[in-house]
């Protein structure tokens, strides 16, 4: 895995890499093999790159980052969280005319994955999960909502996501859930932290 360096300030450098199966990868090492590595502050992954900041010596975490071999992909043992979920979107018909089946095989196939948070963005506790196969990714919307219900659950692209809060947004809307996503005296914050497993489960609307 090729990574390349770009150190940010006095103390903190940013990795890129090739793809979100790559920055889970070496998201996953660095948490793994943190104790070798110069003291670290925060590791904060995103689409591409991954942020290593509060760094007690970045030429030295440069250097061994360049010298490492990487896994190609992530482990899958980070935690599972079942995420219980309504389905009863407003574009949920849409998704699945584009995936050629009913809205009911479309609940079916979208519970039936397991999935993974790469990073976080967007909002406090919007964590950008992968495990939706190619063939499902769909468009975001052509003109995105103003509002956007917070616990909506949406997919756009190869991405599927939970809004924490009310927000404009243009992702396709397919469920909701009552989960609390971000919450400040929680440890961490946001309910799926990067590395987090999910699944979705349906529920009958209580």
């Amino acid at each position: 895995m090729q990574l390349t360096f770009r150190q940010v300030g006095a103390d903190a450098l940013l990795v890129r890499v090739a793809d979100g199966e790559a920055v889970a990868a070496l998201y996953a090492a660095l948490l793994a093999w943190r104790d070798e590595l110069p003291a670290i502050t925060e590791i904060v992954p995103a689409a591409r790159t991954v942020l290593l900041d509060g760094l007690a010596d970045p030429a030295l975490t440069r250097q061994l980052l360049a010298g490492w071999q990487l896994p190609p992909h992530p482990p899958a043992d980070g935690p599972l969280i079942e995420v219980p979920t309504v389905y009863d979107g407003a574009d949920l018909a849409e998704v699945a005319g584009l995936w050629g089946c009913s809205a009911a095989e479309a609940v079916r196939l979208h519970s039936s994955f397991e999935y993974r948070v790469t990073f976080c963005g967007f909002a406090p506790g919007f964590g950008y999960l992968t495990g939706l196969p190619t063939a499902y990714e769909v468009p975001r919307r052509s003109t995105p909502r103003s509002s956007v219900p917070a616990g909506s659950v949406a997919l756009a692209g190869p991405h599927t996501g939970v809004y924490p809060r009310s927000s404009p947004g243009g992702w396709q809307l397919v469920g909701r859930t009552s989960a609390v996503l971000w919450d400040t005296g929680r440890e961490p914050a946001a309910l799926l932290a990067p590395g987090v497993r999910v699944r979705f489960t349906p529920v009958a609307d209580a």
